[in-house]
């Protein structure tokens, strides 16, 4: 949500306005789909990363204002709180060598941004949770000094009413509450966009939300937040509960949460953003000065302000998003659901995998989705946050047989789903060389079964059995982690457990 909002209080006659607002915003996006005024195919992706800073300890260092001073680049921006940043990379047609142009921007910019945190004794970790976050990080002191941030915090924990409770029932249990949303901040994540036709949108959108919870499987990268092993990815649920508006009584009524799967299959972008209309109340009734539909009439295109900033109040894990580029509208599919890290080569890993396995479910004669139960992707995305490459996933049966089996995530990416991925990027003209490149790290990942999370949780326990106290193994493991990060090599080789040898008493 990258508006310029302005802190201020708001009345009843402004959520009005904004309503009212917001239904000439759908009545525009309606009008200019029919008439067909959406950019042409440009195979355009995009990539954003949130990242964590911490110092030499391993510990977060809120320290964001300072090292973004130092970066000076419009390629990284603030997150929720002070030891987050994100960093932005250009639009990027798919083809070609696009990947590892990709790799090379994302290592020159991260290892750019580290040189300059390090000027205030911070550095980058690309991890979805950094594991030596306590609670008492996690505040609202810490909040970036950006009055969005404030003004969605207050407006959130106005609407909630209370303070949110934080729940997590893993390998260990965590129970505990807040006062505000400040938790979410914990959770770093990659977006990936890609840039569709409106024709192409509910097949693309569609196949992400099939193949969201195998993304996960294979690229999980956060099983600790406030020193407990949780799921192998506990963004997921811990981004729920620190932004869920809903007090209990509201859950029990089946109020849906503003961070959701979703619940049913579309065939159409607007139904995402009607959906949004009718299920959710405006957090930031802003309301722009342009109308939508006068500007329509006069043939141009118009902003759609507040469908927009409603839009990112809504934490969908695969998002519709409305833009203009040049003066002319287009739509993405905003796929949420991947963590940060652990390496640039596993992210683009995962990157190529997406695009590519997205590419040929879309275009599949008999698709995925008009063979499962969009209720099974839901329950395959909860199954993959918990077990992460261990997770059995429900999948249709091959061949003309009907209904769903279960399976193995990691017989499903090899067996089933890397040759899809295979086809997707040649379709998009990746050259092989890129295309087995980085298939190959998913593809070693799960013969190893191995991934960022694994390799956290042993490099943990290896550190308790040589009589590490627990905040003390934390600690060393994302010492280490940052290390092993920095040296670029994926993940899946990593040697398990700590370097040097570990005191004890």
């Amino acid at each position: 949500m990258g508006e310029k909002v302005v802190a201020g209080a708001f009345d009843l006659s402004d959520r009005q306005r904004y309503r009212d607002k917001l239904r000439q915003c759908l009545t525009g996006l309606e009008r200019l789909l029919a008439q067909q005024r959406f950019d042409r195919p440009k195979n355009l992706m995009g990539l954003e990363i949130e990242l964590n800073l911490a110092g030499a300890d391993g510990l977060p260092k809120m320290l964001n204002g300072q090292v973004l001073e130092r970066i000076a680049s419009r390629d990284f921006q603030t997150e929720l709180a002070m030891f987050n940043l994100e960093v932005n990379i250009t639009p990027h047609r798919l083809g070609g060598r696009v990947f590892d142009r990709l790799a090379e921007e994302l290592r020159t910019s991260l290892a750019y941004a580290h040189r300059k945190a390090a000027e205030v004794d911070a550095g980058i970790v690309m991890i979805g949770i950094l594991p030596t976050l306590d609670r008492d990080d996690l505040v609202t002191s810490n909040l970036s000094d950006v009055d969005r941030y404030t003004l969605l915090n207050d407006q959130i924990v106005a609407a909630r009413g209370e303070e949110f409770t934080l729940e997590i029932d893993g390998v260990e249990h965590l129970a505990c509450t807040s006062k505000s949303i400040v938790p979410e901040a914990a959770c770093t994540s990659v977006q990936l966009h890609l840039q569709v036709t409106p024709a192409r949108f509910a097949d693309v959108w569609n196949a992400a939300q099939a193949v969201a919870a195998v993304q996960v499987a294979v690229g999980a990268n956060s099983p600790f937040l406030f020193g407990r092993e949780l799921w192998r990815e506990s963004r997921p649920p811990l981004f729920q509960q620190a932004t869920d508006t809903r007090p209990p009584e509201l859950k029990a009524q089946g109020v849906r949460p503003r961070t959701w799967f979703g619940e049913r299959w579309i065939s159409s972008a607007y139904e995402l953003f009607e959906e949004n209309l009718r299920y959710f109340p405006a957090l930031l009734p802003i309301c722009d000065e342009e109308d939508p539909l006068e500007v329509l009439a006069a043939g141009g295109v118009p902003k759609l302000a507040e469908l927009v900033l409603h839009n990112g109040t809504i934490y969908r894990w695969n998002r519709p998003v409305y833009g203009i580029a040049d003066g002319v509208p287009h739509l993405r599919v905003e796929n949420r659901v991947l963590p940060a890290g652990p390496t640039v080569t596993d992210v683009v890993a995962n990157a190529a995998f997406y695009y590519g396995v997205v590419r040929a479910l879309a275009e599949d004669s008999r698709p995925v989705w008009t063979r499962m139960p969009f209720e099974t992707a839901a329950a395959n995305f909860d199954a993959a946050c918990r077990y992460g490459i261990d997770a059995r996933l429900q999948w249709p049966r091959r061949g003309r047989l009907g209904g769903t089996t279960e399976i193995d995530a990691v017989s499903l990416v090899r067996d089933e789903l890397l040759p899809l991925a295979e086809a997707g990027l040649d379709a998009w003209g990746v050259e092989p060389a890129d295309r087995d490149l980085y298939l190959g790290v998913i593809e070693e990942r799960c013969r190893r079964r191995t991934n960022g999370a694994s390799w956290q949780v042993a490099t943990f326990h290896r550190a308790l059995e040589a009589g590490l106290p627990r905040d003390a193994a934390l600690a060393a493991t994302t010492r280490r982690y940052a290390e092993l990060m920095r040296q670029g090599e994926p993940a899946h080789t990593w040697p398990v457990g700590l370097p040097e040898p570990v005191p004890t008493g």
